[in-house]
């Protein structure tokens, strides 16, 4: 996969008709050779779309052919049925490098935290037995090293997670490069380029966290300043209550809708952070709803597969031995139950990984794809993949 930045701004002529002039300045089809959607220039007007052609009924002859397909979707303004469709072909046929550098990454965090652990742990150890001992009463000579030790663990935890979700991202989007224009590509090429653009998106992400404190920071003052009303016996307005909740989340939604693109834009056009939370608002404008149906649809199918997977392993969850005066019949009992709660464990573990690691990949493809979708409604983006992907057969 070339390191060369790509999925620039196209001309503001597409499909819908000319883009809005506050969405910035048009720019060309990139040069031979370059990424399909290359770096950004100016003052080469992309062609206009054919009054007749892909998706349009002529008034005579015979119907018009189908839009190409490269790749896990049609070159042309995308339906429900192709944005999931196309999520879960990329899924099947990108399997290897879209979940193995996220596999990957996962278990390198996941070690660095147990190491990171049992460094805290080994440190404070002493403190910890001495807190823990039988009749031992709490102080700050041994409660102090174990915050510190633990609270530095939790931060770095913390930003380990912000990497690792950004580079699951990037890696998402990185290999939707190739998927759309039927390439095939590896672990390696998608890891170098989605490494490139980590820091880009975990930005997009920091700031996208700050913009959405605003309107739940407001909400958790509220409900601080009714738990000391009700710490004061104070009447408590729950009518209150429910019209912040009628307000606050009806705009974080609308807010994080509204800045979705940005992670997609940074990797796939290169792009700064403020620039792409610049990007999602303009491609997002207009298609709201559209976006926020798709989205919560994708959300609600990652969460019954999850739901669908843990569900029967409550129900099928080892029963405690009953007490019987029979010592040996209970200690083989609790044999038993002991092999037949590790292997419960094991599975449960398994489980929650796969379908985390598919949701992790999942949404991001699907919000990647609407804003492919977007660029070809706006910016007459099929145009130049299809010209991209006839060049590099």
């Amino acid at each position: 996969m070339p390191d060369t930045p790509g999925w620039g701004p196209q001309s503001p002529q597409g499909p819908d008709g000319p883009q809005d002039p506050q969405a910035g300045p048009g720019h060309g089809s990139p040069q031979h050779g370059a990424p399909p959607y290359g770096a950004p220039h100016y003052g080469t007007p992309h062609p206009p779309p054919p009054p007749y052609g892909w998706g349009h009924q002529a008034p005579w002859g015979p119907p018009p052919p189908p839009p190409p397909k490269p790749g896990v979707i049609p070159l042309a303004p995308l339906g429900l049925d192709h944005i999931l469709g196309g999520a879960f072909a990329t899924m099947r046929r990108y399997a290897k490098p879209l979940f193995g550098a996220a596999l990957a990454a996962y278990a390198v965090y996941a070690v660095a935290l147990g190491a990171a652990l049992g460094v805290a742990y080994a440190v404070t150890r002493d403190h910890y037995a001495a807190l823990s001992a039988d009749g031992a009463e709490f102080s700050w000579e041994h409660g102090r090293p174990l915050l510190v030790a633990y609270g530095v663990v939790w931060a770095a935890g913390t930003v380990g997670a912000l990497a690792v979700n950004s580079f699951v991202q990037a890696t998402t989007a990185a290999t939707l490069h190739e998927a759309v224009l039927g390439r095939p590509t590896t672990v390696r090429a998608v890891t170098r380029r989605a490494w490139s653009r980590t820091p880009a998106v975990a930005v997009v992400t920091l700031l996208l966290a700050l913009i959405l404190m605003v309107p739940l920071g407001l909400l958790a003052l509220l409900f601080l300043s009714l738990l000391l009303l009700l710490l004061t016996q104070w009447v408590i307005p729950f009518g209150l209550i429910f019209l912040a909740l009628l307000v606050v989340l009806p705009l974080a939604a609308w807010l994080y809708v509204l800045f979705a693109f940005a992670p997609a834009a940074a990797v796939l056009e290169s792009a700064g952070p403020l620039t792409a939370l610049r990007r999602s608002v303009r491609l997002v404008r207009g298609a709201w709803w559209r976006t926020f149906g798709i989205s919560l649809l994708a959300g609600a199918m990652a969460m019954i597969v999850y739901l669908a997977y843990q569900l029967p392993l409550q129900f099928a969850a080892p029963e405690p031995p009953a007490v019987t005066p029979d010592t040996s019949a209970s200690d083989a009992m609790a044999d038993q139950l002991r092999s037949q709660t590790s292997l419960y464990a094991i599975v449960t573990l398994l489980g929650a990984l796969l379908t985390q690691l598919t949701a992790a990949v999942f949404l991001p493809l699907v919000t990647a794809l609407l804003y492919i979708d977007r660029r070809i409604r706006k910016e007459g983006l099929a145009h130049t993949l299809a010209e991209a992907s006839s060049e590099r057969r």
